[in-house]
């Protein structure tokens, strides 16, 4: 039985003011829970929204993060055959298995679901207990590999969630992680994928990762010229929202094929005006993903188990806890040079 007493934990206290508290209680696993030492964390673009204010679904104060590694510290016996020592992540959307997308199946959209980080404290601290069930094998990854797996099953369970389809011509539009992890999804079943963003930064990292072509979205006439030029005027197969802001969903529309698909993975709170008449026109599928499933998780473990895919080049910069409110500055004023910023836990 594994024993400590106190350990470091990242607060924000409300937006733009982040704390490290290092005499935080370590949590007491309840019945049918493991206690976790994490490792790494990645920081998402909801942690950063939380800091900045601009995730709407974010209460303060707040321990953010739902991208992590862990070993498993001290663990009963189970049906999973996890044992103390190993190396896993967690799926961190908590469902009340209640409601009636719970009762249907449809666990990643709980009307009552609560995302760790946003509607419950989060994983930036040394110690969390976790539920046995919600613990996913690491199959041999890396520590830092599997804190890249969450962030790969949102892109991931929005392209299964669409049908993305060998041969389809997609666009994702934001060249951001979620983005970026959207392309490799898609390129994995064999579409042919092309992004726009308006950071440079992020379209070189795009090229070096596989796209099959980039483009500025600084310009709209740059991007008409790529889709009259990759479709033939026709439109994109599926367009894939990563941004979620309203332009960039207008972008979506008005590129996409009719017959067409729109995949809405990124989340704001702005709102979108739009004359709806063109997705009737168009008669356009508009698909809305949120979050994922453990299938998700344990297919996505497979493809990096694979070697096929190399998510760790998406690693920009790593930090510690204690530099958390660094990290998170840096981010805010990042002009594409940074991707995906971990903080190191423990070793």
């Amino acid at each position: 039985m594994w024993r400590q007493n106190d350990m470091k934990k990242v607060l924000i206290e409300e937006p733009f003011r982040v704390s490290v508290k290092q005499d935080a209680q370590i949590p007491t696993p309840k019945e049918r829970e493991a206690l976790l030492q994490v490792m790494y964390c990645g920081i998402c673009g909801a942690d950063l929204a939380s800091y900045t204010g601009n995730q709407p679904f974010t209460t303060y104060p707040r321990v953010p993060g739902h991208e992590f590694s862990a070993r498993i510290l001290d663990i009963a016996e189970n049906e999973k055959g996890l044992k103390a020592g190993d190396i896993v992540t967690c799926n961190p959307y908590f469902n009340c298995g209640k409601c009636y997308s719970c009762r249907r199946g449809f666990v990643n959209c709980c009307t009552d679901n609560q995302t760790m980080g946003v509607q419950r404290d989060g994983a930036f601290q040394e110690y969390i207990a976790m539920p046995i069930e919600r613990i996913i094998p690491g199959k041999g990854l890396t520590a830092r590999q599997l804190a890249l797996v969450e962030p790969f099953c949102i892109g991931h369970h929005g392209i299964t969630r669409g049908n993305v389809k060998k041969g389809d011509k997609v666009l994702v539009v934001g060249a951001g992680p979620i983005g970026m992890f959207a392309m490799l999804s898609a390129k994995a079943v064999g579409a042919e994928v092309y992004m726009t963003d308006l950071l440079d930064g992020r379209l070189s990292k795009a090229t070096e990762m596989g796209a099959d072509g980039v483009v500025s979205g600084k310009n709209p006439d740059d991007l008409n010229a790529l889709t009259q030029k990759i479709t033939n005027g026709d439109g994109f197969d599926v367009c894939v929202e990563c941004c979620g802001a309203p332009e960039t969903f207008l972008t979506c529309i008005e590129q996409a094929a009719f017959a067409g698909k729109i995949i809405l993975i990124g989340n704001g709170k702005r709102e979108t005006n739009c004359v709806h008449s063109i997705l009737l026109k168009k008669e356009l599928n508009v698909f809305g993903s949120r979050n994922a499933y453990s299938a998700d998780f344990e297919q996505v473990i497979d493809i990096l188990v694979s070697g096929k895919i190399n998510a760790e080049a998406l690693v920009s910069a790593e930090y510690s806890l204690e530099q958390t409110g660094d990290a998170f500055e840096a981010l805010r004023h990042n002009s594409g040079d940074l991707m995906k910023v971990m903080l190191k836990a423990a070793e």
